[in-house]
């Protein structure tokens, strides 16, 4: 009678767990104690994925091409006899998929801002794997820490407009674990309605000027002009 199975081991041994499409990995199923010859089946879920046998009790490599989001999960192997329907499974092993960020657009609720308000700086990818980590510029600096977003949200901050200096440029970068998958952000600008509300005074009070001069004038004519005009004939 064939020894008695023990639980196989499932190992990475290349590759990592976090994969992108397109990624090569290979997978080691590890005998425990039994007798050969022994089959060997790999399942993803309770997917049967391959299956392979193995003479001299020795490790089984399953190599693995991930394709899509299809081919990750949860992957276990199974040693059983060929003649017998009773088999000892190993420990799983998790593979989730990486995707790359879509570049993230930068907005706020308002594109004018008066000196002495607050305003909001939201940058929100749509796409990639999560979490993902966003900054804020201003021109090339930094102008916020690191914000690291667990859940499909956007990262904001607060600005304090003092100046017409903070109407400049902003800019925002997200990454995720995607190899080299950093993107960068439209560039936002505010308009100081400030700015805006002082010229169009001035023009408004030159406007007041120009026709009180004109209204006094027009008084003028019957008390002065008139009467000189008269006394002159």
């Amino acid at each position: 009678f064939p020894e008695m199975l023990s639980n196989p081991k499932l190992v990475l041994v290349q590759g990592s767990l976090d994969v992108v499409t397109k990624q090569n990995v290979t997978l080691c199923c590890r005998p425990g104690s039994g007798s050969a010859p022994v089959r060997y089946t790999l399942f993803r879920h309770s997917q049967q994925v391959s299956s392979l046998n193995s003479s001299h009790l020795a490790p089984v490599l399953f190599n693995l091409t991930i394709s899509s989001a299809s081919d990750v999960g949860t992957y276990k192997c199974k040693a059983e006899y060929n003649t017998s329907s009773d088999g000892k499974y190993s420990n799983s092993l998790h593979f989730t998929l990486t995707e790359p960020i879509s570049k993230p657009v930068l907005s706020s609720p308002t594109s004018q801002a008066k000196k002495g308000q607050n305003v909001t700086l939201s940058c929100f990818s749509e796409n990639g794997s999560l979490p993902i980590t966003y900054m804020f510029f201003k021109g090339n600096q930094s102008i916020s820490t690191q914000k690291t977003m667990q859940k499909r949200e956007a990262a904001v901050i607060f600005l304090f407009v003092n100046s017409s200096t903070d109407s400049g440029s902003y800019k925002c970068k997200a990454s995720n674990s995607f190899p080299n998958g950093t993107k960068y952000s439209n560039s936002f600008s505010f308009t100081l309605a400030e700015e805006r509300s002082h010229s169009l005074a001035l023009i408004i009070f030159l406007g007041l000027i120009l026709l009180l001069l004109v209204i006094g004038f027009a008084l003028a004519i019957p008390f002065f002009i008139i009467p000189s005009y008269k006394a002159s004939e």
